[in-house]
């Protein structure tokens, strides 16, 4: 990796995340996380990370290089993790050996407050902003959290660094007054696709896919009630949804409520080479979320010459598909019932679209996103702001 002008080598790394990539919940963020933070390792940077503990999981662990130190629930992890950071400046607790010259802050609408342990040292990492999640948590909690991440947050924040994963993010976070000079972007990068699903058959009756946690803002019924609207028209239409998560039973009583049960596949959490299995036999990749900071298996689907669709107003996916190009951005259910149809009606659409995502998610590589990271955290190192597209 290379080293930016005027930066300072960085040799140890703390990340502090509210799940890792083991967790039955985590998902993109954890991913990009966890694959940033072994690249870094990788490279000779010591690399801890910090994150709430689930059943099965051990306090202290190595994963793909980086130390993961784990402690908390839910909510607790930020509570354990501030005291852990705090024990360390004074040599005890769980972190006392990770001694950062940098701080990865994830807020995941709640910050870390590593910025009262180790002041301009800690960057902010954010995704995306959760106005629109944060109802979802009940209208008191709601309103606490978005308090905290719209207002409170800058503030406290308001002499560091941030790092978030797409343009449409960057601008929220503008709009909540941060600095824009203080803002650099490193967008996901990418697991290549096993060898042996890039060359199996496509399915010979259109298929659908989703990959997503299964959680409310993802709006997955959206998908269901599409391929419901659809199925009198495309009668073979079938749709896989790989991913697990608290809202999964909803989801099938919702299917079974639309008469579709016997369309649709809930394929749960699998490995890897299971996941790309679905998705090189699909036809269109859905993805409704109401909100997304990049979205990062609108690239994995690219990989397998599989377009998007999705909507508009999620935010990061005008960044990950480029309309009418890799894939289609629509306004609502009906337009996404729409667009769906005609996608799966259109083959010389859908392989054109299919194509063009093929050849610009060679584009993104881990690599090359914790080259990114680490210009960034070197700068930091150095007393020095980022800004734009790294």
């Amino acid at each position: 990796m290379s080293q930016a002008p005027g930066a300072r080598p960085v040799r140890r790394v703390l990340l502090l995340g509210w799940r890792d990539t083991g967790h039955p919940q985590g998902g993109g963020s954890e991913a990009y996380l966890q694959r940033i933070g072994a690249h870094l390792a990788a490279s000779g940077v010591a690399v801890t990370l910090r994150t709430a503990r689930y059943p099965g999981a051990p306090r202290r662990d190595t994963l793909d290089g980086v130390t993961v130190s784990r402690g908390g629930g839910p909510y607790s992890v930020y509570v354990r993790a501030g005291l852990a950071m705090v024990a360390a400046r004074i040599g005890l607790g769980p972190l006392r050996r990770a001694r950062p010259d940098v701080i990865v802050d994830t807020q995941n609408g709640i910050p870390f407050l590593a910025r009262l342990a180790y002041g301009r040292r800690s960057v902010l990492l954010v995704h995306h902003c959760h106005r629109e999640q944060w109802p979802v948590a009940g209208r008191r909690t709601g309103r606490f959290g978005w308090f905290v991440e719209s207002r409170l947050s800058p503030a406290l924040h308001r002499r560091n660094q941030y790092v978030t994963v797409s343009l449409p993010s960057a601008r929220e976070l503008t709009e909540l007054g941060v600095d824009s000079a203080r803002i650099a972007v490193v967008r996901n990068g990418l697991d290549e696709a096993p060898a042996a699903t890039l060359t199996a058959d496509r399915s010979a009756t259109p298929r659908v896919s989703v990959l997503s946690r299964l959680v409310p803002h993802k709006q997955i019924e959206d998908a269901l009630d599409a391929v419901a609207a659809l199925r009198p028209q495309i009668p073979d239409l079938h749709l896989d949804i790989v991913g697990g998560g608290w809202w999964e039973q909803p989801l099938v009583e919702h299917a079974a409520a639309l008469g579709i049960t016997d369309a649709v596949t809930f394929h749960g959490h699998v490995d890897d080479e299971a996941k790309h299995h679905v998705v090189q036999q699909s036809w269109v990749h859905v993805l409704p979320s109401r909100k997304e900071g990049w979205g990062l298996a609108v690239i994995e689907a690219a990989q397998h010459g599989v377009p998007t669709i999705g909507y508009r107003t999620s935010g990061g996916l005008t960044d990950s598909v480029v309309d009418g190009v890799t894939g289609l951005l629509v306004d609502g259910p009906d337009d996404l019932v729409d667009g769906l149809r005609r996608l799966l009606t259109d083959p010389v659409l859908r392989e054109e679209l299919g194509a063009k995502a093929r050849i610009r998610s060679a584009e993104f590589s881990w690599a090359l996103s914790a080259d990114a990271m680490r210009s960034v955290l070197e700068s930091v190192h150095a007393g020095e702001f980022v800004s734009g597209v790294v």
